[in-house]
């Protein structure tokens, strides 16, 4: 028997199969609201991949959760189609942990940018990792702070000048790449918002792979980074897949991961099947299905104090 065909979905009260409901569109995923990014910025070519990548897979808009932090591109929930949460600063990987291991039915979809993800957020970016949670992590690295108007970032070269560094960084830059590979995600990838083709199939990937899934994304910053603009990555980037990498070998993903200078590998370096995911691991999610779908254990007068009280 086939899942994806004989497994039941309820929509709006009713019961279909998969194999009976339409396939959506692009358009289908748009959100209510207008982005309110800078004519430019990358992040529209995030936006556009991810409703893209959604729609490829035929997924519906009940089956995904986008959930984000704090920053320009941490707006993205608001502008999609789908469930979605704005969290807070840094905090997008724990809300999104605990969205998974409550529905692990749904595609939980994390976004935000390199400060608000390598920053602040980034004890849950290891922990994330090291669990193997089953979600898709979507970073928009523009290496500076946006939305506060052009700090540094934790992914700002060396000797960069920002408001915050007028003088130049001193510091070393992150590289998430070979830290996500070294930390136990096991999907990680890295692709460019001016290649969308590209982007769209990284992150199809990512939604399908079971386990905790990086997606770093160079997506310029118009306003506040000058140096690492589109024209700078479009010379810049090379697909991995045109070079020949193997993204099994631990130690050629590790060896293209620390590549930087007039080559910059973008597509998929690193992916492996072998370790479970955290909600195959927990006993009591084996014993009963998603907890989302069990009963509440409380009278339903108390949950919908609960749920009128926090939305």
């Amino acid at each position: 028997m086939n899942a994806m065909v004989e497994t039941d979905i309820r929509v709006r009260g009713a019961v279909e199969t998969r194999s009976e409901r339409p396939k959506l569109s692009v358009k289908d995923f748009k959100g209510r609201v207008d982005p309110d990014w800078c004519p430019g910025c990358g992040d529209f070519g995030v936006l556009a991949a991810l409703k893209q990548a959604i729609a490829d897979l035929g997924l519906h808009p009940h089956e995904v959760m986008t959930i984000s932090g704090i920053g320009c591109s941490s707006n993205l929930p608001g502008y999609i189609n789908a469930y979605g949460m704005h969290t807070l600063h840094g905090r997008a990987l724990a809300v999104a942990t605990g969205a998974q291991l409550a529905n692990h039915e749904l595609k939980i979809i994390a976004t935000g940018g390199d400060g608000d993800g390598f920053g602040i957020g980034g004890n849950h970016f290891l922990h994330t990792m090291r669990r193997n949670v089953d979600l898709t992590y979507i970073v928009m690295d523009n290496q500076i702070y946006g939305l506060t108007t052009g700090q540094v970032s934790p992914t700002s070269i060396k000797g960069m000048q920002t408001k915050s560094t007028p003088f130049g960084s001193v510091e070393n830059p992150i590289n998430p790449i070979p830290l996500a590979i070294a930390a136990g995600a096991t999907y990680v990838a890295r692709g460019f918002t001016g290649q969308q083709k590209h982007l769209v199939e990284l992150i199809k990937g990512g939604i399908q792979h079971k386990g905790f899934a990086l997606i770093d994304v160079f997506s310029p910053c118009v306003t506040y980074n000058h140096e690492n603009s589109h024209e700078f990555f479009k010379q810049r980037t090379q697909k991995l897949e045109d070079i020949g990498h193997d993204p099994t070998s631990f130690q050629a993903a590790m060896e293209k991961a620390y590549m930087w200078g007039d080559v910059i590998p973008i597509g998929l370096f690193w992916k492996r099947s072998d370790l479970p995911a955290l909600d195959e691991l927990e006993p009591v999610l084996a014993e009963g299905g998603s907890l989302a779908h069990r009963p509440l254990g409380v009278s339903p007068q108390a949950a919908k104090a609960l749920i009128s009280e926090l939305m």
